[in-house]
């Protein structure tokens, strides 16, 4: 016979461990799916935590990320994205790469899903409409691409002599390189430059494509939207000085890595708005009702140190205008 007392003991204690495991349980999965590395991630990663932390979740406390790294094959993103769907997670961000976040978001129709992106999101088929996304998907954009234009006018006005300028894309990207290659020209035709666009989807690409623009004489070198440059941008800020080539790119970090100039919108600041969105998603908020996050602030970064290496000179007015001079 068991004793009262030690009947309910037991009860308890088994009472209490269902009761421990559903609390253990009950801690949300964030999916993460970035396009390229774990260290690429890093200068957003900060960002995207202050994003959840601003809609009450903390990861280790009340939230749990997973994360998957595609190491710039992009082609795996969807299997990285579909693994973390098996294993039930409650909402994926994906980002680092555009047509790797379109083949996600077309296959995947139940996860809610956050996404970043340099593309137009309409243009790029993530969603139907910017206001209104539908479905299971919503997003952050830094629009990238439709600033080729505005930032070809200012490699124009660093360097005014110029007549001829490289726009390094990656072809494999299409929803990004195209309307980049279009609106460059279109801007360049207007302001009397010529354009050499230069292919450089790999590491030895974007060697070639230098060394293709020095051939053909280009006096400075554009770069389009794409995430995989950002994750270059090392090599690319070593090549701009080696070939002496003004180069101008999107987002703060490259010119940190040394590149001459940037134009665009904070991109850290954009991984805090998708985290934010991850938590109202978590909070019961329908992705599809969440109106697509478009940047209304863009960053000029000078790097002064770059232009004083390659013996250009910056206009007053060029460094008037700029939101960050870094020396």
């Amino acid at each position: 016979m068991i004793r009262r007392r030690a009947f309910i003991s037991l009860l308890g204690g088994a009472v209490a461990w269902p009761i421990g495991a559903s609390a253990q349980q009950a801690m949300p999965v964030v999916g993460v799916v970035y396009g390229v590395s774990a260290t690429d991630w890093n200068p957003y990663i900060g960002g995207f935590h202050r994003g959840l932390g601003e809609s009450g979740f903390i990861e280790g406390r009340n939230v749990a990320i997973e994360y998957r790294w595609a190491e710039g094959r992009f082609d795996r993103m969807l299997a990285l994205a579909a693994n973390l769907v098996d294993r039930k997670v409650a909402v994926l961000l994906v980002g680092g790469n555009t047509d790797g976040a379109r083949e996600v978001t077309a296959a995947i129709k139940t996860t809610p899903i956050v996404f970043t992106s340099g593309a137009d999101p309409v243009a790029a088929g993530l969603v139907a409409s910017l206001n209104r996304p539908g479905g299971n998907v919503t997003g952050a954009t830094v629009i990238s691409g439709e600033l080729a234009p505005k930032r070809l006018e200012l490699l124009h006005e660093l360097i005014p002599k110029a007549k001829k300028v490289a726009l390094l894309v990656n072809s494999s990207n299409r929803v990004t390189s195209q309307p980049d290659i279009e609106s460059t020209r279109t801007a360049a035709a207007r302001l009397g430059l010529e354009v050499i666009v230069v292919d450089g989807g790999s590491v030895n690409a974007i060697e070639h494509a230098f060394a293709t623009a020095v051939d053909q004489r280009a006096n400075a070198l554009t770069l389009g939207s794409d995430a995989f440059f950002n994750s270059r941008r090392g090599q690319i800020a070593s090549l701009s000085l080696r070939h002496a080539l003004p180069t101008i790119g999107g987002n703060r970090q490259i010119v940190e890595a040394g590149v001459q100039m940037s134009y665009g919108a904070d991109t850290i600041d954009t991984y805090r708005q998708a985290g934010f969105y991850v938590g109202r998603i978590l909070k019961g908020e329908k992705a599809g009702d969440l109106p697509v996050i478009q940047p209304t602030k863009f960053n000029l970064v000078i790097n002064l140190k770059t232009a004083k290496t390659l013996g250009i000179e910056v206009s007053p007015s060029l460094l008037a205008r700029a939101d960050e001079v870094i020396e």
